[in-house]
């Protein structure tokens, strides 16, 4: 028997929620930004946008598997040009990792995300995890680092994160784990 997995957009209520799930990937945290996840994390998330990038263009999901936040996206459709999407924090809880449940999604949002070519991505440099997922979805990813922390204060340790770049053509279909995904919204 596969899982089901609600897609559905982030509310102010699903703040404790969100904090927990940011708490349980301190090893993201950790080497995304050299030090843990902080108490204003969850409200960041709504005033992170590229510059020149309007706030209808931001997207704050939740992913819930039986009514508990299991992973967070933060993506901004139409950036950096129309036929793009620029995709932030993607998160899911290390106890739910490597089930299908990130590519399931992954795959589940570009299809319903009609007119997009690409998806931009950035990466922590030394985020073995998030590489491999990357990467088995089709991503390419710069050999090295080059791409600023954003418009938010850098940690002292933080370095620039690679770039990672999908031509939606070259997406990779499902591995066969039996994940479905249920987009609200």
């Amino acid at each position: 028997m596969g899982v089901t997995v609600r897609v559905r957009d982030l509310v102010p209520a699903d703040e404790p929620a969100v904090l927990h799930l940011f708490a349980s990937c301190a090893d993201w945290f950790t080497a995304a930004t050299g030090q843990p996840s902080g108490p204003g994390d969850v409200q960041s998330l709504y005033y992170a946008l590229p510059p020149g990038c309007d706030p209808d263009q931001k997207r704050l999901l939740v992913l819930e598997v039986h009514g508990e936040v299991v992973g967070c996206v933060d993506a901004v459709v139409g950036h950096p040009d129309d036929r793009s999407c620029a995709v932030g924090c993607y998160l899911v809880a290390p106890e739910w990792r490597r089930q299908g449940i990130g590519g399931a999604v992954a795959r589940a949002l570009i299809e319903r995300t009609p007119g997009i070519d690409r998806v931009t991505a950035t990466l922590a440099p030394d985020w073995v995890p998030g590489a491999e997922f990357l990467r088995s979805l089709g991503f390419r990813i710069a050999d090295a680092g080059g791409v600023s922390v954003g418009n938010r204060n850098a940690a002292a340790v933080e370095r620039a994160s690679r770039r990672a770049e999908l031509d939606v053509r070259s997406l990779r279909p499902d591995s066969g784990q039996r994940v479905h995904v249920d987009v609200v919204g």
